[in-house]
């Protein structure tokens, strides 16, 4: 832990070690949930879904590292067990129980617009108070975003190639 580091925090850190361990949390189960959905999905475009889940829990599982590394830095520990992930989750988990690729986007997509929003008020809290936690909240939060529309332009695509066979 560096002392200096926690004591420019201008908020309670153990609050902000909260906020932080909850995006790990979050960042934890969507990574999961993306690399299972990878997996077992099953439909039309199967193969760009299948890349696009993958390359979207590798970026979940990158977040989750930040956010470890940040915690660490303040002093705490990042949430240890899956179990504490389910208990501090802001987004929760889809179990992708129906692995039709139309199905676990709609999952993914709902999974990224609670992280956009999780990660705004993660910005709002650390703006003026942690520098540091905010720079990171703001990388991730512009992946995130990017997640969203590359997600939805899948569905577009999905719903075009059924139209047409129509």
């Amino acid at each position: 832990m560096g002392t200096k580091g926690r004591a420019i925090v201008g908020m309670d850190v153990d609050q902000l070690l909260g906020l932080l361990n909850r995006a790990f949390a979050d960042e934890w189960l969507a990574y999961y949930q993306y690399w299972l959905g990878a997996k077992v999905a099953k439909g039309p475009m199967r193969e760009g879904v299948f890349a696009e889940l993958t390359q979207h829990a590798a970026d979940e599982l990158r977040h989750a590292g930040m956010l470890a590394d940040r915690i660490i830095q303040l002093g705490g520990t990042p949430l240890l067990t899956p179990q504490d992930w389910y208990e501090a989750t802001n987004c929760g988990y889809e179990i992708p129980a129906d692995p039709y690729v139309e199905t676990l986007l709609e999952q993914n997509i709902k999974g990224e617009q609670c992280a956009i929003e999780a990660y705004r008020q993660l910005m709002e809290t650390t703006k003026e108070a942690d520098p540091v936690t905010f720079n990171i909240a703001l990388q991730i939060l512009t992946d995130e975003v990017e997640h969203e529309e590359d997600l939805q332009a899948l569905v577009e695509d999905i719903q075009l190639m059924k139209e047409r066979r129509l």
